[in-house]
């Protein structure tokens, strides 16, 4: 590598000097090479072998390096061709700061014989750094109007770590009316001064951002920048100017202490202090005005402080001054003109009385409420007074048959629910001009008699209870409001029993007063699935009122049934069967298959096989989802003749529960399997005769179901019903095991329960116990749908029922 960067050595890696002094115990020679700085590692500085007259063969031999003078590794030769190169980045401005020469000196040393040469290598420099300002903001204050044209203001001098050339070399300021640059050149540094050329006016530019760049002289100038804002300092040369000269006001007599009259407004668009405004009379002439007005320093505005009448005097000059807070105060003038006029000053008086501190909400309109008398002390026009009352409140006043008498009466009916008060502002006015008027404001208290029902919080609940309740513990609860007020509105709950009520609603109590329904018994699931029932609100008051609202109960299904094993089972009742079966069946025999039943639905009721104990593993095997034992593989003549197998059954609740059976299987010789399988014949057909006769009677009763379902699905199509009742069907699992389905439907969402087959899509409900299914929206059928899909599940029925007779699943 080194060599062939040696080949292409860059031009400015160069042999300065060599010479050679050489004494009695050893060789020194000195060598100059030349590098510019941020050179690549490995770049190629100088050949000090061959400059040194050293062959490359023997430079291992006689050990030939650097023994000092290389600065943190920064250079080093190449043990194999004795080339120098550079090791590390070097940089010029960190090694050697600001000297013009930077060198770095090395001491090498070769044995055999000893010989100690020196090598200098100069670092030049390379334009790697751009000019630095020490802030990148700089901030100035100028005062307006404080300095002259051509007054000089500094800046600092931006900074270049680069020399020669590549140093700072000049500024430029951006381009703004107000600012020239010059440079002062100081040794090695170039320091920026801003002149002014125009005056500063703060209220025009109260402040000028300026961008200061420095450059240097590369042959790809670097640059910085700073950023220059200047604020200019305010100084008082404006005067308050009012917004007029003559200012005329109207001024009623007798107007209160403390009433404006006028406020004055002057500005001053100096800044700070120079433009606060102290407005104040102009006390250089005495006026009686002084001891009937006064003015706000700050807000400029008159008020009254004294009486006013007219008939003593009309027209008040005033001379007004508003003068800033400068250093040099300056002040502005102006006149103010106030006319009084003569008013109607006497208001007219009333004296109201009620009949009632409360009125019935019930009170029929033009019930009396309160009596109004008016009187004033002027006369002629100025007496004479009208009453008036607030607008939107059902109240009026009926004038008497004696002058300025008034009565307040209701003119629509009353309701304390909508608005338990109402405040009456009654308004006399007298027909002077200008006109005086007084108020008078009554409250009138609304008296609650007992017009409103209670009103439940939903139009109709529904309830999910899991079975096996508690007994006598609250299941649920509902609450009924009353607008009414205290007695009118305390409720009290019942359940509304009628002869026609299903039993279980005698299971059920409610509290009277809050509303929680306790039940007195637990629930089954597999007894009762859903009921409904009404509950009636009755408020305390005479008389009463009431309202009711049906409550539907869906029961969800706990895991509370063990599996029952159908098959086997002997004749004194024990999960205890013996099957038979030949020595020579091949592999895949059904030998037997244990048959299941849980009471309990979906995953509750979905039932599971496995083997619990075995004599031996590689003759059956169990279907886990079927029940079914088959041979693994043909029997041979060491083979025990008795198998005894223990067949665990559970179900897939949260706590699953669990039954065993046990199967003896005897192997027998086929002779002897021949003559016990027309045994199991006989026994069969027997049994066969008996399933035919229930299987008949089930056939006629799902038919007679089947009509009263089509009855039953006309009526509800035409009465549109809201609420469906719930549907229950069971599904025959041909996999040994009883599949169960409930649907039922609450508000506008279907409900499903289901067991192993569940619907792809079906979303498990929370709370429901792992049973209830929602069913997406776009499996939900419009009401007139429901008939065929009630069709087709009794339809589904009675084909597995048929099904059934043939597979025997239920024996």
């Amino acid at each position: 590598m080194i060599d062939g960067q040696r080949r292409e050595a860059p031009h400015w890696a160069m042999l300065s000097f060599v010479f050679l002094l050489c004494f009695s115990r050893g060789a020194y020679c000195q060598i100059r090479y030349s590098i510019a700085e941020e050179s690549k590692e490995g770049s190629y500085v100088g050949d000090v072998a061959k400059d040194l007259g050293f062959s490359v063969d023997i430079l291992a031999e006689r050990r030939f390096r650097i023994v000092s003078g290389s600065k943190e590794g920064l250079l080093q030769i190449n043990q194999d061709n004795g080339v120098l190169y550079v090791n590390r980045n070097i940089d010029r401005e960190e090694l050697c700061e600001k000297n013009i020469v930077c060198l770095i000196n090395l001491k090498t040393v070769a044995e055999n014989p000893m010989e100690i040469h020196y090598v200098e290598i100069e670092i030049t420099d390379i334009n790697d750094h751009s000019p630095i300002f020490p802030e990148k903001e700089k901030r100035l204050e100028i005062a307006e109007n404080a300095v002259l044209q051509g007054t000089r203001f500094p800046l600092d001098a931006a900074r270049d770590p680069d020399l020669g050339a590549n140093s700072l070399r000049k500024y430029t300021l951006s381009q703004n009316d107000n600012f020239d640059l010059d440079v002062k050149t100081r040794g090695e540094d170039k320091i920026p001064f801003l002149i002014l050329k125009k005056p500063l006016d703060r209220e025009q530019k109260p402040e000028i951002r300026l961008i200061l760049t420095a450059f240097d002289g590369g042959e790809t100038a670097r640059s910085g920048t700073v950023n220059i804002t200047i604020h200019v300092i305010d100084v008082n040369d404006n005067a308050p100017v009012f917004d007029r000269q003559v200012y005329t006001v109207t001024l009623y007599e007798n107007p209160p202490v403390g009433a404006s009259v006028l406020r004055l407004h002057a500005t001053d668009i100096d800044d700070g202090a120079n433009g606060q405004v102290i407005y104040t009379f102009d006390n250089s002439l005495k006026n009686k005005a002084f001891d009937l007005f006064e003015i706000d320093d700050v807000t400029g505005e008159i008020t009254v402080k004294g009486l006013i009448d007219f008939e003593e005097q009309s027209v008040y000059e005033i001379d007004m001054q508003a003068s800033d807070k400068g250093p040099v105060t300056l002040t502005g003038h102006c006149s103010v003109v106030i006319n009084v006029k003569d008013v109607n000053d006497n208001a007219p008086e009333m004296d109201v009385t009620s009949l009632s501190s409360q009125v019935p909400e019930d009170a029929r309109p033009g019930t009396a409420v309160a009596l109004i008398s008016v009187f004033d002390m002027d006369s002629g026009e100025n007496g004479l007074v009208i009453c008036t009352i607030s607008d939107n409140i059902p109240f009026e006043l009926k004038p008497s048959f004696q002058k300025n008498m008034y009565s307040l009466i209701t003119k629509s009916r009353l309701d304390k629910e909508s608005e338990p008060m109402y405040t009456v502002t009654i308004t006399s006015t007298d027909k002077g001009l200008p006109s005086l008027s007084s108020h008078k404001t009554i409250t009138v208290h609304i008296s609650d008699v007992n017009d409103n029902s209670p009103v439940f919080s939903q139009s109709q609940y529904t309830f999910y209870v899991p079975e096996n309740n508690v007994p006598h513990a609250s299941v649920f609860s509902m609450s009924a409001s009353d607008r009414d007020q205290d007695e009118n509105a305390r409720v009290s709950y019942n359940i509304w029993k009628s002869d026609g009520d299903a039993p279980t609603v005698s299971y059920l109590n409610i509290n009277s007063d809050d509303g929680n329904i306790y039940a007195l018994k637990s629930f089954d699931f597999e007894t009762l699935k859903t009921f409904k029932f009404q509950v009636v609100a009755t408020d305390s008051g005479i008389p009463s009122l009431s309202s009711n609202v049906t409550v539907n109960v869906f029961i969800l299904d706990q895991n509370d049934n063990v599996p029952v094993i159908l098959y086997p089972v002997s004749t004194n009742g024990s999960t205890e069967g013996v099957e038979e079966i030949s020595r020579n069946v091949n592999a895949g025999h059904l030998v037997t298959k244990v048959r299941a039943y849980d009471a309990d639905i979906g995953y509750n009721g979905w039932l599971l096989f496995s083997l619990q104990e075995v004599t031996d593993h590689s003759l059956f095997a169990l279907d886990r989802y079927t029940g079914q034992i088959r041979t693994l593989r043909s029997f041979t003549d060491t083979d025990e003749t008795e198998h005894k197998l223990v067949i665990l059954v559970k179900d897939n609740g949260n706590v699953s529960l669990s039954a065993t059976a046990t199967v003896i299987i005897n192997v027998v010789e086929p002779k002897e399997a021949f003559a016990a399988s027309d045994v199991k014949s006989a026994v069969k057909d027997e049994e066969e005769n008996s399933v035919t006769f229930y299987l008949t009677i089930t056939l006629m009763s799902v038919s007679a179901l089947f009509i009263i379902s089509i009855i039953v699905l006309i009526v509800m199509q035409c009465s549109k019903a809201p609420d469906d009742s719930s549907k229950y069907l069971q599904d025959v699992n041909y996999d040994g095991t009883l599949c169960h389905s409930i649907q039922y439907r609450s508000g506008d969402k279907r409900y499903m329960l289901v067991g192993p087959r569940m619907s792809i899509g079906s979303t498990i409900v929370p709370g429901s116990n792992g049973n209830t299914l929602v069913v997406p929206e776009h499996r939900r059928n419009a009401s007139g749908e429901r008939g065929s899909e009630m069709l087709g599940c009794l339809a589904a029925l009675q084909e597995n029922i048929y099904r059934a007779d043939k597979a025997t699943c239920f024996i």
